[in-house]
């Protein structure tokens, strides 16, 4: 019996460039968030969950009179805990602790620091976040998508001419890997009344990433 000779052929692996463009776009806040507390103690529930709701209300109403739409403040928590302290080695009770929390949306970046002494001097003695964010975020998105394509084509280019290979003008395979998240400030106690907050919103960074492989 006669076989005819199979020649056999290496399968053809392509050969790619993988490159990671990255684009970045600056832009300025449109709005901030506020997370204001108020904190009360007692030593019975009742009384300081009383205190506590005569302040918010209060706080509630001086950033009402800012012109701050209702709608733009929401209550974000509320909690009741049991307060402790430890004499020579014991837990004895010592009452509790009433935490109501409001978000507040303030649609104009510099009138911050007025929202933030207003709340304080009202009574607020917690500012636990600030963030600063844009209406518009995937308008700025786009823009740097297209400037992290751009540059991942450079890359590749510059790749291939260093290294003399006869790379291929339209890629293969496009990955989007992005990550896009506001500027958080941090955390902060009562302020002193005579003396304005210094907010600085600066600006905040919207970042695109891609993986681009090119075949050559």
């Amino acid at each position: 019996m006669y076989y005819a000779n199979i020649s056999q052929q290496t399968p053809h692996v392509p050969r790619v460039i993988v490159v990671t463009g990255n684009g970045k776009v600056m832009a300025k806040a449109s709005y901030a968030q506020l997370q204001i507390e108020v904190r009360k103690q007692g030593k019975n529930v009742q009384d300081a969950q009383q205190e506590n709701a005569m302040t918010m209300n209060r706080v509630i109403q001086s950033i009402l009179d800012l012109h701050i739409p209702r709608e733009h403040i929401q209550t974000s928590g509320y909690n009741i805990s049991p307060l402790y302290e430890f004499e020579n080695g014991k837990q004895i009770f010592n009452g509790y602790e009433v935490t109501n929390a409001i978000t507040v949306k303030v649609t104009d970046p510099n009138q911050v620091d007025v929202v933030i002494d207003t709340a304080v001097q009202n009574g607020a003695n917690r500012i636990s976040s600030i963030q600063f964010n844009i209406d518009n975020m995937d308008a700025y998105y786009q823009q740097a998508l297209s400037l992290a394509l751009h540059n991942a084509q450079m890359k590749a280019k510059t790749i291939a001419e260093t290294m003399h290979l006869p790379i291929q003008p339209q890629p293969i395979e496009i990955i989007e890997e992005h990550e896009i998240g506001p500027v958080l400030y941090r955390s902060m106690g009562t302020v002193d009344s005579s003396i304005s907050t210094p907010i600085e919103q600066g600006q905040i960074t919207i970042t695109a990433t891609v993986r681009v492989r090119f075949q050559y």
